[in-house]
């Protein structure tokens, strides 16, 4: 019975982790699509979110089955109950991932007020604090899981520069103020993945030690 429980786990495991992956390309795919004004791009981002939610209803079932089936106590249902959470704040993330990706399909072609460098700064640490939080899983890595969790302010900080810098080229021009508000937004989805990201990290370091923390 143990042997076959753990192959379950095993499986739900590399389900999480196609997902966090496809998540992960998601991200990229939506900041690269606003930097290269490429809208067929954001379009297949939108396209391809389906998949991770199809993939996010699959592990659920999965988890809840074995929940039902096999009732796991202590550490084995705080694992279960952990991927539980996590794939729904992956989902959240890809649902980000397609609000960038529209953002993206609004802004078109049209010449940016300013360069790009705060908005890929912030997505290239996003992407590496999904990247990790799912290690920090993998490895039962408490030290990764709480960097990761720490690196929010990081992308706060930078969220709160880029948030100053527009309403400061607003006030030069108001015609501006379209692409201004498009550029929060993307903004603002990247720092909500981060606080998708933080949420996994706690709940992965409640079930390494059973501790409750709050970043």
């Amino acid at each position: 019975m143990r042997k076959h429980f753990d192959l379950q786990l095993k499986e739900l495991h590399d389900s999480l982790l196609k997902m966090g992956t496809m998540v992960e390309e998601a991200i990229d795919m939506a900041v690269q699509s606003l930097i290269e004004q490429d809208v067929e791009k954001a379009k297949r981002v939108i396209e391809n979110d389906d998949n991770i939610d199809i993939l996010e209803m699959q592990i659920e079932e999965k988890c809840l089955d074995l929940i039902a089936l096999q009732q796991p106590i202590a550490r084995d249902l705080r694992r279960i109950s952990t991927i539980l959470k996590i794939i729904t704040d992956l989902e959240r993330i890809g649902d980000h991932a397609v609000n960038i990706a529209e953002v993206a399909i609004k802004i078109g072609k049209e010449k940016f007020i300013k360069p790009l460098i705060d908005i890929p700064k912030m997505a290239d640490i996003v992407k590496k604090m999904v990247k990790n939080s799912l290690n920090s899983y993998i490895e039962e890595d408490l030290k990764l899981a709480r960097e990761v969790a720490q690196m929010d302010e990081i992308v706060d900080n930078i969220y709160r520069d880029i948030y100053i810098e527009l309403l400061e080229l607003l006030t030069k021009n108001e015609k501006n103020i379209l692409q201004t508000i498009n550029l929060l937004l993307i903004g603002r989805y990247l720092e909500r993945v981060a606080d998708h990201t933080t949420n996994i990290c706690e709940r992965i370091i409640y079930m390494i030690n059973g501790e409750r923390v709050s970043y």
